[in-house]
């Protein structure tokens, strides 16, 4: 008599795992964006404070900003909006944070710890979804600029390559957000991660340009991946820019794909090594 094996023998295979990994990842990825569609409020909150942004700075400070040298106000709302697009990509890893904060506070990474799945997934999926989200966040920002008379003066190509580099720079600082939101102990600490984010994005070029800061400042502002990525997003719109004179802002394009670069290559490792060493 022979025994028949009704237990299929697991293809434990490199391209079974990676196969296996992305249906994990594209199952957080539902799960973060029904949570945003279900929560539209944090959504709203999200996406107020680079709107509050833009109208504070360019038109409460921009009339006494001059970044074109023809005085005062002039062509301020189109060296601003570039660095404000920056900035809104930026800010984004506290959001970022919380979320992941949130999340295992209420339990669900580890009810993801005790499934049979990469153990990736839940800091790629993270990652994908809130990249989507950050393109909803950058296409409302772009139409609000729009209507505010912004007008991009690269070609489509440009354009496209500048939304490209600012995404970029979103997605390295999602693995920083997952991160440190998975090293607090709770989402209330995780929302005191803006003292942190707030010097990151405003110490930089998105509303002055370096020169105009003493001389240490600048130093921090024109190296900061932030100016870098508004550098290079400025050059592919034709928006006004002023040099200070900064190795790295004649070389902004190059910087803003390094520098995410650098920050996904550090981050993402630490994030999924923080995630698998979590208590159970």
């Amino acid at each position: 008599m022979t025994t028949v094996d009704l237990v299929p023998d697991l293809d434990d295979s490199l391209a079974s795992r990676a196969r296996w990994a992305v249906a994990d990842s594209w199952t957080v990825v539902l799960q973060e964006l029904t949570h945003l569609v279900r929560q539209p409020s944090m959504f709203a909150w999200q996406l107020g404070f680079p709107i509050v942004m833009v109208l504070m700075f360019v038109y409460v400070f921009g009339s006494a900003m001059d970044v074109s040298g023809q005085g005062a106000g002039a062509g301020y709302l189109e060296y601003a909006m570039p660095g404000l697009f920056a900035l809104t990509m930026a800010f984004g890893f506290m959001n970022t944070a919380f979320a992941v904060a949130l999340t295992k506070e209420k339990g669900f990474i580890d009810r993801f710890r005790s499934m049979p799945m990469a153990s990736s997934a839940v800091v790629t999926g993270r990652g994908v979804a809130d990249l989507i989200h950050a393109t909803v966040d950058l296409l409302i920002l772009v139409v609000i600029a729009l209507v505010l008379g912004w007008r991009s003066g690269g070609g489509l190509g440009d354009t496209l390559t500048a939304f490209a580099l600012l995404l970029w720079l979103r997605f390295a600082l999602i693995f920083v957000g997952i991160y440190l939101g998975l090293l607090v102990k709770n989402s209330e600490m995780a929302g005191n991660l803006f003292a942190l984010a707030f010097p990151f994005g405003m110490v930089s070029s998105v509303f002055a340009p370096p020169g105009l800061m003493p001389g240490w400042l600048g130093a921090i502002a024109a190296w900061n991946p932030v100016s870098s990525t508004a550098g290079a997003i400025r050059e592919l719109f034709v928006s006004p820019a002023v040099s200070s004179g900064y190795w790295i802002e004649a070389h902004a394009t190059t910087a803003a794909i390094l520098w995410p670069a650098a920050i996904t290559a550090i981050f993402l490792p630490l994030a999924v090594r923080r995630y698998r060493n979590l208590s159970r």
